[in-house]
């Protein structure tokens, strides 16, 4: 816990805010002889307070831009892609209380476990700190890397298809090139090809999430070639 509230740059009054923050209905499950309680009412609360951070954020900061840019730049600030983001960067999964099953079934790197996570730890720095230190926090883990955030929530397959429809008679394709790891948590190589020629190559967890990481380099590449 000691070695987490250093990557945030919080220090918890009450540890057990962070505790509960990262124990899993499995977990809870588990030991409820116990009393023990999952991080799903937190979440509930982060996902508000993160929400209403980024919202007034967006407000002050981006003057020029109309409701429905502003509806659609938080919506990716604040979707479970941009918070997995979060969860990896502090390598969250490892903390988490997980029940035995879940942990064995690749619970630490599922993207809605991490998200949750994610949310409930902002509610419990919230709990314990107010909403200044949650602010600070939100800024550190996703305003300050705001372009970086809206990309994680970027349907890159989806701007690739637009990109290259720009001309007619163009081909896209995916391509698995290999696969490691054991079943309940494999990584999937992936390339993708434009009229047959490879343009971007990404790996993901699941087949899904390797496509949208070639697209991704496919869509910067492309992207920064036309400025």
């Amino acid at each position: 816990m000691h070695t987490l509230e250093a990557k945030i740059g919080y220090t918890f009054r009450d540890r057990t805010l962070l505790e509960n923050a990262l124990t899993h209905s499995s977990y809870a499950n588990e030991h409820r002889d116990q009393g023990m309680s999952s991080n799903e009412r937190l979440e509930f609360l982060g996902d508000s307070i993160l929400g209403l951070v980024v919202a007034d954020h967006l407000y002050r900061t981006r003057k020029d831009l109309p409701e429905g840019d502003l509806t659609r730049i938080r919506a990716a600030l604040v979707c479970e892609a941009s918070l997995v983001e979060v969860a990896k960067a502090l390598e969250l999964g490892e903390y988490l209380r997980l029940g035995k099953g879940e942990a064995g079934g690749g619970g630490r790197h599922r993207p809605s476990i991490l998200a949750d996570a994610v949310e409930a730890m902002l509610a419990a720095v919230y709990l314990d700190g107010g909403i200044g230190q949650t602010r600070k926090l939100i800024h550190t883990l996703i305003l300050d890397q705001e372009q970086e955030r809206i990309g994680a929530g970027r349907d890159f397959k989806t701007a690739l298809q637009e990109l290259v429809q720009r001309e007619s008679g163009q081909v896209l394709s995916y391509r698995v090139t290999g696969e490691s790891g054991p079943d309940h948590c494999k990584t999937f190589d992936m390339e993708v090809l434009l009229n047959g020629k490879a343009i971007g190559a990404g790996q993901g967890r699941s087949k899904k999430e390797a496509e949208q990481a070639a697209a991704k380099a496919a869509v910067l590449e492309m992207e920064k070639k036309h400025g």
